[in-house]
């Protein structure tokens, strides 16, 4: 593979900093942006006949750019991750650029490919009780299922996502009204609490053997550390097996459940923006759509004339 020039990977490990210390992004999406970079990197070498230096990368023709992106397609990448990779080149290409002096408009200039995005995959009211009721059914020991049952409700009653109802500790209980959630990038958001969400974990810390003190982790694994999300998605796999949901029933569906049944109910969208703590309004606005395939679906099946 050829290699990346010493001054590119210094700037490119630089700008991971940057992301992580001025934007807020998330370790995994920095670690994700710059692999997407570095596969970038390598294939201009390989096109161009070596290593380029950061000068020539903000200028490059759009030609080479289009080889880039034709190569991915060819080896099977999907349009919606070439339009990822895309984004983090992008955002790379003028981090140079400005500190450069160059020119980056004919790679910022480039279009995304075209994908259609995927809906979000609710499970129905009724689904959401009952997976709820059923993990709690998957374990002998008290404790545990009280455990999982408290988690799967923070995951559909806050609509929280797994890393933050995990990323709970021992200081958010009692439970209060108004729960502070730091989500991604490190965007803080004030979630309000139902007293059955309230009344699940009080029930778990009241069954949980271990201490749990204000700096460790709320939810335990059976040996008394942090719990994996991984036996989360396990518990609800092995639930929807028995209740005969679709495979599209994991943990992250619990939010995606928790968004639509609130517009289905009349939520305000921006409200459920804020809940949600998404960045930006269309993020949210893809639960519009769950909802109108849903009221088409009721109206297909119930018109008299359909």
């Amino acid at each position: 593979m050829t290699a990346i020039a010493p001054q590119v990977r210094d700037a490119l490990a630089t700008w991971g900093q940057q992301l992580s210390a001025l934007n807020g992004a998330a370790a995994n999406t920095v670690k994700a942006y710059q692999r997407d970079v570095t596969g970038y990197l390598h294939f201009l070498g390989l096109h161009r006949g070596g290593a380029e230096g950061l000068g020539p990368l903000a200028s490059l023709p759009q030609t080479d750019l289009r080889a880039w992106m034709a190569h991915e397609r060819a080896r099977g990448v999907s349009a919606r991750s070439l339009a990822r990779s895309l984004s983090a080149v992008k955002n790379f290409t003028a981090w140079v650029a400005d500190r450069s002096g160059a020119d980056a408009t004919t790679v910022l200039s480039a279009r995304s490919p075209k994908f259609r995005r995927k809906l979000p995959r609710p499970l129905s009211i009724d689904g959401a009780r009952d997976m709820i009721d059923g993990v709690a059914d998957q374990s002998g020991e008290e404790w545990i299922a009280a455990r999982d049952r408290a988690v799967v409700t923070l995951l559909y009653g806050c609509g929280l996502r797994i890393s933050e109802a995990l990323g709970l500790t021992g200081a958010a209980h009692p439970l209060p009204e108004v729960l502070r959630i730091t989500g991604k990038g490190g965007k803080i958001r004030l979630v309000p609490t139902l007293p059955v969400a309230r009344q699940v974990v009080a029930d778990y810390v009241r069954l949980c053997p271990y201490d749990l003190p204000d700096d460790a982790a709320l939810f335990r694994g059976a040996r008394g550390g942090a719990l994996n999300p991984r036996l989360i998605a396990l518990v609800m796999e092995k639930t929807r097996l028995q209740l005969g949901l679709p495979a599209t029933a994991t943990p992250h569906a619990m939010r995606h459940s928790f968004a639509t049944h609130l517009l289905s109910a009349g939520g305000d969208l921006r409200a459920i923006q804020e809940l949600l703590g998404h960045a930006s309004l269309s993020t949210t606005q893809a639960y519009t759509a769950v909802d109108a395939a849903r009221l088409m679906e009721v109206y297909e099946k119930a018109h008299p004339r359909a």
